[in-house]
């Protein structure tokens, strides 16, 4: 039986651990699970990292491009085309090269939601690259039923052929036991609350920041790349900035409270994280955040830190609810597999490919 072939922009695989690298971290690893009449062509102008799962389903397709955009659009999709690809998966952008053959995941439209949110050059191109690659798309992927709707709402081409697939939890996650050996080696003490991002304005660090000056009684931890927005600092926060998944799984399990204020999520991979590693969670009701914690968070809204404040006071102040939360949080996570998820991602190859 000759196997299907799909090609994937793996540019971002094994690279610094965000939503974006760990989506095709997680759907490779899902998908090596696998028993599937497919072959995957991973593309990228590195070298192989040593992240990628062993599989005789996956070959490393090494193209060096004199710059990103000439690689996106031209060098990948004529070798994927060369080499016999039926399929060419993406994230946000989709060359005209590569057919009827496109399938584009897409996280979030937030430039769309928030355009105060972006610089205006990446505002300009994401307003651009992603409805067109929408339009030449055979399917395009969302990683909530909130987004897929937000897809919709904003690039109305996209009804019919957008499909809702679910973020797995990435296969390194794990509750630490001791916690305190790895916090001891960034300076962290417990007891702490914690917040993960990069600082973005969407990400809305600053609600969390204040909300935490404003409670006083335990300080925020803060960890993520540095971005553009509003930088952690104060009396009552610490950033100890981006940590191996190693640590930040200690940070999490070594957390009272994890704040989730975004302004607007795709999806929120940090929650369920949290869920993971049996932290309980307080997030803000933007974008798909509600559906993905579903009842195993607290909900509020982003813009009032005093409120955030006391909701803060009000959980950290009972245990009891704080268990409950954990417990929910240790089930709802069961809901995203990754395992799961690439089996949905297959059909979508499958119907793709014909």
């Amino acid at each position: 039986m000759s196997l299907k072939t799909v090609a994937i922009d793996a540019r971002l695989v094994g690279g610094t651990s965000t939503g974006d690298s760990s989506y095709w971290a997680g759907l490779l690893h899902g998908l090596s699970h696998l028993d599937l009449d497919l072959h995957f062509l991973l593309f990228s102008n590195a070298v192989l990292p040593a992240t990628i799962p062993e599989s005789d389903k996956f070959s490393w397709i090494h193209v060096p491009a004199r710059s990103s955009r000439w690689w996106s659009y031209v060098a990948f999709p004529l070798k994927a085309r060369k080499l016999g690809a039926r399929a060419i998966h993406t994230q946000y952008s989709l060359s005209p090269l590569a057919g009827r053959l496109g399938i584009t995941t897409i996280h979030d439209v937030s430039f769309f939601i928030g355009p105060e949110w972006f610089k205006p050059r990446d505002r300009m191109i994401l307003r651009q690259t992603v409805p067109a690659a929408v339009r030449r798309s055979r399917k395009v992927i969302a990683v909530s039923k909130t987004c897929a709707a937000e897809i919709e709402r904003y690039m109305p081409g996209a009804a019919k052929k957008t499909v809702p697939i679910y973020n797995g939890l990435p296969p390194w996650v794990h509750q630490v036991s001791e916690p305190s050996v790895a916090l001891d080696k960034i300076g962290v003490k417990q007891p702490y609350m914690l917040t993960v991002g990069t600082q973005w304005p969407r990400k809305n660090m600053q609600l969390a920041i204040n909300a935490a000056k404003e409670y006083r009684e335990m300080p925020l931890v803060v960890t993520g790349k540095a971005g553009w927005g509003d930088q952690a600092e104060g009396a009552h926060v610490k950033a100890v900035g981006y940590v191996d998944n190693e640590t930040l799984c200690a940070l999490y399990s070594g957390a009272s409270l994890y704040l989730a204020p975004s302004r607007h999520e795709g999806f929120g991979i940090p929650v369920i994280e949290a869920f993971a590693c049996g932290c309980p969670v307080l997030c803000s009701t933007g974008g798909a955040l509600p559906e993905v914690a579903g009842d195993a968070a607290v909900v509020e809204p982003t813009w009032d830190s005093t409120h955030w404040a006391g909701t803060i006071r009000e959980m950290l102040a009972d245990s009891s609810k704080l268990m409950e939360l954990c417990q929910r949080g240790f089930e709802r996570v069961k809901k995203f597999d990754w395992i799961e998820s690439a089996r949905q991602t297959a059909d979508v190859y499958r119907e793709v490919l014909g």
